[in-house]
């Protein structure tokens, strides 16, 4: 066994693409396995749909600030790929485009591998606690054009952390709201998944920053104008 996996070279981008498939299939199986896993992967049906209500385009910087396994960021990065028809357009994907954080130490690495095998060869992923910086100290260079992400679910934060927000709490994914919404460009589009106080119910919520109204929210549902794919 050891001399057959030693022959795999993946040097070809068509072997790359094929283990980017096996890593991905690995993470999904975390995620179902239950317990800390679902954590790392979000339904990539889910991902693409939201993708496409918020349509990227290049030069435009997307920012995941929950990365987990880098999902939003590597499906963005398929999503506009297809567009990059000139050598500028795949150098500004590959080192000006997408940009993430993430708290745990093992997302951090499974992220950076997983942009690397879907084509992005110079991730931006720190290794941070998001909520650890205070949002009033987001200067206009740090905010994106588009942000995605599943913030965590059920999480809490110290009364230091909360210190760092307007709206105090200790749930974790109301914290990231105010994140987003701090860190989203006047014009800007973001997109989450929500866990509702239902069992077992996840839905999305769409978010835009308009010069003149402010930021406002609605749900996925409600924009989404194709059918919702099969995950």
């Amino acid at each position: 066994m050891i001399d057959l996996v030693d022959e795999l070279r993946f040097r070809s981008q068509t072997e790359k693409h094929e283990l980017s498939h096996l890593y991905e299939a690995k993470i999904r199986n975390m995620g179902n396995a239950g317990r800390n896993g679902g954590e790392y992967y979000t339904p990539r049906a889910l991902i693409r749909a939201m993708i496409r209500v918020l349509a990227p385009r290049i030069g435009q910087r997307i920012y995941d600030g929950a990365c987990g396994s880098a999902g939003f960021v590597c499906e963005a990065f398929d999503y506009l790929l297809p567009q990059a028809t000139k050598a500028d357009d795949l150098t500004t994907l590959q080192t000006r485009t997408f940009y993430g954080k993430e708290k745990k130490s093992l997302a951090c690495v499974i992220a950076i591998m997983n942009m690397i095998l879907h084509g992005i060869e110079a991730p931006n992923v720190v290794h941070t606690n998001t909520l650890g910086e205070n949002i009033n100290h987001i200067r206009e260079r740090d905010r994106y054009e588009v942000i995605m992400a599943k913030p965590p679910f059920g999480g809490k934060e110290r009364k230091e952390v909360q210190q760092n927000f307007p709206i105090k709490t200790g749930e974790t994914a109301f914290l990231f709201l105010q994140h987003f919404i701090k860190s989203l460009k006047a014009g800007g589009r973001a997109a989450w998944t929500w866990f509702r106080c239902t069992p077992a119910s996840r839905s999305g919520a769409i978010l835009s920053n308009t010069n003149s109204s402010g930021v406002s929210a609605q749900p996925m549902e409600r924009l989404c104008s194709r059918p919702w794919p099969n995950a």
